[in-house]
C-alpha cells in the first residue's frame, strides 16, 4: 500500500507568514509579551521608560505610561517610576531596594503597588523629606487616581531631583561621540587648510625659483666667458704655484656654481650659487693682480650696482631714485661713471612693469644678493639696500640667514557635585537611599503596614 503525503497549498504560506509575524513581533522593541516582575521592570527603568506589570494596565494604560516617560524625558531627572500589583512577584519590604539594585541608576523610584504609592530617593538626587511632601501631596489629591497621582508627583518633585533622565546622562555616547566627530572634522580641515597652504608656498617658491634661475643663469654663462677669455697656461714656464691655485679655485666655483643651480628646489638654494660666484671673481682678480706684479687686492664686496663686475675697488656715494644718499662699494668703471655725473651700468631684470634694477625688483632676489653680500657682516645689505623694494627683506626679521662671518575660565578646582542619574548598579549604601515611613505616605498604615517595608524598615532617613 502507498502513502502518499500531500502538502496544503493554504496551510504551508499560512504556516510561515504566522512563524515569521512571530519572529517579527519578538524581535521589534516593546512587542514582546510581558511576564511582569522585577527584571522586567528594572529593564524598562534603564531604558527611562515607566514600567506598567501587564495585571495594572487596566488602571493605568501604555498609552499614560508612554505620556508620563515623555514627561520625566522632557524634563531630563532620573525619576523612576513603576506600577505593579499587590503581588509577591514585588515583595513590599524590598521592591525598592530590589528595584534600585536591579536598574542600577541613582535617583529617585515611584511605586505604585496595589491600591498605595511611595517614593524612595537617593540622597544626592532628592532630600528625603522633599520626596515625602510631594508624594503625600499627590496621592491625597487625587484619591486612587495612578495616573493622576503620578503625574502630579513628577511634575512637582521634577525641578528639585538632581542629575539626568536613564539616557541622557552629560556622559552619554552622544556626548562622546559628537565632540570626536567635531575634532575629526577640525583636523580634516586642519589637514586640508595646511595642504592648501604648503601647495600655494610650493608653487610660490617654484614661481620664484624660475625667476632666479634665468638671472643666476646669466650671471653663471658671464663668468664662465671671462673664464674662456682669460688668457692663461697653466703650464706655462712664467705660472707660478699662487697663480695655478688662484686658477683652479676660479674653475672649482665655475662648476660649483653649475652644480648647485642645478641641484637648487627652492628659492633659498640660490645663496650657495652666487656665492660660490663672488669666490670665483674675486680668485681672478688676485690670479690678475699676481701675473701684473700688482699688490693684491683686499677682499671687498663685489660691486653694488652689478657683481657681474667683480670685487669692488672703492666706496662711493649714491642715491637711488627718490631715496636718501648712502656709501656703496663700486667696481672701477662705475666709480668713473659716478665722479663723471653719469649713472652707473646697473644690473636689470625682467618683471611683470618690464625692465628694474635688481633692488626694485621685489623681495625674491634676496637669496641672490644674499649670497654676493652677505658674508661682508649682516649690517652691509641692510644699509645698502634702505629704501628700496628688496630693502624690506633684510629691514625686518630676516627671511634668510645670513650671519657675521594658567587658564582662566572660572574653574576654581573644586569638586562638582554628585548628581544622580548615573549608573552605580548594586553598588550603593542602602543607608542613603530612603524617603519616610510607610506610615507617613500614600494612605498611611495601610500601605502594606509591616510587609511592604513597615515601620523603621522602611528607611526613613538613615533607617534604610
Amino acid at each position: 500500500m502507498r502513502i502518499v503525503l500531500r502538502r496544503s497549498r493554504a496551510g504551508g504560506p499560512a504556516a510561515v507568514l504566522a512563524v515569521l509575524v512571530g519572529l517579527l513581533l519578538l524581535l521589534l522593541p516593546g512587542t514582546a509579551m510581558a511576564s511582569g516582575g522585577l527584571d522586567d521592570a528594572a529593564a524598562s527603568l534603564k531604558q527611562g521608560k515607566v514600567y506598567v506589570d501587564p495585571a495594572m494596565t487596566g488602571r493605568f494604560s501604555q498609552a499614560q505610561a508612554d505620556a508620563l516617560t515623555k514627561k520625566i524625558k522632557d524634563a531630563d531627572k532620573p525619576i523612576m517610576v513603576a506600577v505593579v500589583p499587590d503581588s509577591s512577584q514585588y515583595p513590599a519590604k524590598s521592591v525598592f531596594q530590589d528595584l534600585r539594585t536591579k536598574a542600577g541608576i541613582t535617583g529617585v523610584y515611584a511605586v505604585w503597588r496595589g491600591d498605595q504609592f511611595g517614593v524612595r530617593a537617593d540622597s544626592s538626587a532628592l532630600n528625603g523629606q522633599t520626596a515625602r511632601n510631594y508624594a503625600q501631596a499627590a496621592y491625597d489629591s487625587h484619591h486612587g487616581d495612578i495616573n493622576g497621582t503620578l503625574t502630579d508627583f513628577v511634575t512637582n518633585a521634577a525641578p528639585k531631583v538632581s542629575g539626568h533622565a536613564p539616557g541622557s546622562s552629560k556622559f552619554s555616547a552622544a556626548m562622546i561621540v559628537v565632540p570626536l566627530v567635531l575634532l575629526a572634522l577640525v583636523g580634516v580641515g586642519a589637514f586640508l587648510l595646511v595642504r592648501r597652504s604648503r601647495k600655494r608656498k610650493a608653487e610660490k617658491q617654484a614661481n620664484e625659483l624660475r625667476a632666479l634661475r634665468t638671472v643666476v643663469d646669466e650671471d653663471i654663462t658671464a663668468f664662465g666667458e671671462e673664464l674662456e677669455r682669460l688668457d692663461f697656461n697653466p703650464g706655462s714656464p712664467s705660472a707660478d704655484d699662487a697663480q695655478r691655485a688662484d686658477y683652479t679655485r676660479a674653475l672649482d666655483s665655475y662648476e660649483s656654481a653649475k652644480k648647485l643651480m642645478d641641484a637648487a628646489t627652492r628659492p633659498e638654494d640660490v645663496t650657495a650659487v652666487t656665492t660660490a660666484l663672488e669666490d670665483g671673481r674675486f680668485s681672478l682678480a688676485t690670479l690678475a693682480a699676481r701675473r701684473e706684479g700688482r699688490a693684491l687686492p683686499e677682499r671687498r664686496p663685489p660691486c653694488f650696482f652689478d657683481p657681474r663686475h667683480g670685487p669692488s675697488m672703492q666706496d662711493a656715494m649714491w642715491s637711488p631714485a627718490g631715496g636718501a644718499p648712502r656709501q656703496v662699494p663700486v667696481c672701477a668703471d662705475d666709480a668713473m661713471r659716478l665722479a663723471s655725473g653719469l649713472d652707473p651700468a646697473i644690473r636689470t631684470v625682467q618683471t611683470d612693469q618690464g625692465p628694474q634694477p635688481y633692488w626694485n625688483a621685489g623681495p625674491v632676489y634676496g637669496p641672490w644678493a644674499g649670497g654676493y653680500f652677505g658674508g661682508y657682516g649682516s649690517g652691509l645689505l641692510p644699509g645698502l639696500l634702505v629704501g628700496t623694494m628688496l630693502g624690506s627683506v633684510f629691514s625686518g626679521p630676516p627671511a634668510y640667514g645670513y650671519g657675521d662671518g594658567g587658564f582662566d575660565g572660572g574653574f576654581d578646582g573644586g569638586h562638582e557635585r554628585y548628581e544622580g542619574g548615573d549608573f552605580s548598579g548594586g553598588d550603593f549604601n542602602s543607608n542613603d537611599f530612603g524617603g519616610f515611613n510607610s506610615s507617613d505616605f500614600g494612605g498611611g498604615s495601610d500601605f502594606g503596614g509591616g510587609d511592604f517595608g513597615g515601620g523603621s524598615d522602611f528607611g526613613g532617613g538613615g533607617d534604610w
